[in-house]
């Protein structure tokens, strides 16, 4: 009963892993605000398309085209940041970044509402294209780059920081494996399952494509696991039995992170493989709008 007691008080305290590392939850939650103003914002340019209600050529509409156009030329300034040491005195790479996402949104945003939401040349077809192209692709760099970073404006994790963090949250389960021995020990060969190639330091695309397969599964079996070892124990102590509800989400929410956990270190070397590859096709679409909204800029003013 003293173990079983013990093992009580260490369960209902026990922290959940760090399955948030690389996560930044105010970031995330500004990120779905803006998305969703951005979205309105579009859907009723659209539905206005047809009122005129700018000129793009004079007054407001051209100021939008204008100050749109401008915004995507700053994006540049960004990754010249990054590369160039004595540019630090521009501001830290931290805001440019913070910058260059806000100002990759709504700068196509102010050149939709600037031609409203419609184009009548080649050129501004493929300015405005192209344009669609860099921002799309930009929100799907996004999602990449938050699956290998410590949130969105810290720094790139490694493959062994993650794993580090499997280990050291198998470690710090405190209660949970002395109440329920069965699930450490299979979290145990879950995490020596998906730890990769020790020579090369990589998980294959084989291991990250099965993890996404059987997450679920996984996620579920565990939960599954839980349960019913906690009950077992339960049904033989009085003393877990009348915390048994409390237990259980303890046990669930510590089941929940871990499988969070597991699943970056799985998926990292894929999403660091398809970030990769994502720069390939960003940034010769950038150049591309870059070089046709000039072309754009100087057709209008020249003729």
């Amino acid at each position: 009963m003293a173990v079983n007691e013990a093992a009580l008080r260490e369960t209902m305290r026990v922290p959940k892993a760090n399955a948030t590392a690389g996560k930044d939850e105010k970031p995330k939650s500004m990120a779905y605000y803006g998305y969703v103003v951005l979205i309105i914002t579009m859907w009723a340019g659209w539905l206005a398309r047809d009122k005129t209600l700018v000129d793009p050529e004079h007054g407001l509409g051209y100021w939008l085209g204008i100050i749109g156009g401008s915004m995507m030329l700053i994006l540049l300034i960004y990754p010249l940041r990054k590369r160039i040491r004595f540019l630090k005195i521009l501001g830290s790479t931290k805001d440019w970044f913070r910058m260059h996402m806000v100002f990759g949104l709504c700068g196509p945003l102010l050149v939709l509402y600037h031609c409203n939401f419609q184009v009548q040349s080649f050129n501004s077809t493929v300015a405005l294209y192209s344009m669609l192209l860099v921002a799309g692709s930009g929100i799907i760099g996004r999602y990449f780059y938050a699956r290998i970073h410590r949130g969105l404006y810290g720094q790139k994790m490694s493959l062994q920081e993650l794993q580090a963090e499997l280990e050291k949250s198998l470690e710090n389960s405190h209660g949970v494996a002395a109440l329920m021995p069965d699930l450490v020990t299979e979290m145990g060969r879950l995490s020596n399952e998906f730890q990769g190639d020790k020579v090369t330091g990589t998980i294959g695309v084989r291991q990250s494509l099965k993890w996404t397969v059987q997450r679920y599964a996984i996620h579920f079996s565990l939960h599954r696991l839980a349960r019913r070892e906690l009950q077992t124990k339960a049904a033989q102590s009085s003393t877990l039995a009348k915390d048994y509800k409390r237990l259980r989400s303890s046990a669930s929410s510590y089941v929940s992170s871990y499988v969070s956990l597991l699943g970056r270190v799985a998926q990292f070397s894929f999403y660091d493989r398809l970030f990769s590859l994502w720069h390939v096709f960003h940034l010769p679409i950038f150049f591309i709008m870059v070089l046709a909204a000039l072309v754009h800029v100087l057709a209008v003013h020249m003729y």
